[in-house]
């Protein structure tokens, strides 16, 4: 496993790297497509490879524990087996969804005892216990357990909350290295940078997570309601303290926007439910702007979705046949929306890294920005 810097950008902090894993290379800035319970929401692994083609998906360690659950993936061989996906996979900690539980879960030292969404049971999720259900699951990217604060959120609690998550980190690097492999490969483990919107907590934070000395390292707690300039400010905050040899995740986020102003602050690795769950709700995202596919004014639009024809549906379809499909309620028109937006971010992502490379980057992240923030 290893973490290497091809270049950085003369004018941002915007950098391409490549990261060699057991289940191929990324290249970075990458986009990683959420597949939380072991898909890709109505994508089938076949288009995932062939037409979207990202060198690493997501998976998520608490929904996948309540269903299949582990003892059924581990039967399977792990998750790569058991979904038939055989590039690299990330799984989240389930700190952030135990977060959005907030009426159904009680935070302790100890860990977290939450209230099953599905039926109801109660389960405990600690440090320890995160790191062996991530090694059953087997994703090459493992993340530290820890707690993501809401927004906004009261100083004090954000600042006890971060030392707890760093105390919790402390815990998943002692039991992990008492927690043997499964699968024959290795798993690299990044642990999470907290600490809210607060200055002086997330330079803390970024100081105990970058000593940690992990693979990896990662930044939590943000895209969870706060102004995208708060965002960019903690990004910036944290990117200027993570090492610089070790690639950075940015967790949740976000826009086609967002990813580009936060490549240019030096993140390398980016995931969020986005294009997929906007796809679902008729929003595509494009080179020029969003288009709402339901609007009246596509009806009679028998122009490709997206001329730049990124991925087969582009070209193959008509917006008026996709807003038709939409207003039929046809579950193809959400599989085809998916595949486009899912497309287009991979794309964004490859062009950034071109342009990274080319040493224009600063330019060209200017001009898609100011093109992208239209409604079509």
């Amino acid at each position: 496993m290893k973490f290497e810097l091809k270049a950085n950008d003369p004018n941002s902090k915007a950098r391409a790297g490549k990261l060699t894993l057991d289940h191929g290379v990324i290249e970075t800035p990458i986009f990683m497509p959420v597949g939380t319970v072991a898909t890709v929401k109505g994508v089938h692994q076949r288009e995932l490879k062939n037409d979207i083609n990202p060198d690493i998906i997501l998976g998520n360690t608490y929904h996948l524990y309540l269903r299949p659950q582990t003892p059924i993936l581990e039967k399977a061989g792990g998750l790569h087996k058991f979904m038939n996906w055989d590039r690299n996979i990330l799984t989240d900690s389930g700190g952030y969804q135990v977060y959005s539980l907030s009426a159904n879960r009680k935070i302790k030292e100890e860990g977290v005892k939450f209230k099953s969404h599905i039926d109801g049971s109660y389960h405990t999720f600690t440090p320890e216990n995160v790191m062996e259900i991530q090694r059953t699951i087997g994703a090459d990217i493992i993340m530290a357990f820890d707690e993501c604060t809401p927004y906004p959120c009261d100083y004090n609690y954000a600042k006890r909350s971060m030392h707890m998550t760093h105390r919790w980190l402390d815990r998943c690097i002692n039991h992990l290295e008492k927690t043997p492999l499964k699968y024959g490969y290795n798993q690299a483990f990044f642990p999470i940078v907290q600490g809210s919107t607060y200055k002086d907590l997330r330079q803390q934070s970024a100081e105990y997570i970058a000593n940690a000395g992990a693979f990896g390292n990662a930044i939590g707690g943000l895209s969870v309601g706060e102004p995208a300039e708060e965002m960019y400010a903690m990004t910036d905050v944290v990117c200027n303290i993570l090492p610089e040899d070790k690639p950075r995740y940015l967790m949740g986020v976000g826009t086609p926007i967002n990813i580009l102003e936060n490549i240019a602050l030096g993140v390398d690795m980016f995931d969020c439910v986005m294009p997929t769950r906007n796809a679902r709700n008729g929003m595509l995202f494009t080179a020029h702007g969003t288009i709402n596919i339901k609007n009246l004014k596509w009806a009679e639009d028998f122009s490709p979705i997206d001329e730049m024809g990124i991925t087969f549906v582009d070209t193959e379809y008509s917006k008026a046949y996709l807003r038709h499909l939409f207003t039929v309620n046809e579950l193809l028109g959400k599989q085809i929306a998916t595949i486009h937006n899912l497309g287009f971010y991979l794309w964004l992502v490859r062009e950034a890294r071109k342009h990274i490379l080319a040493g224009d980057f600063a330019v060209w992240k200017d001009k898609m920005v100011k093109q992208m923030d239209k409604r079509l």
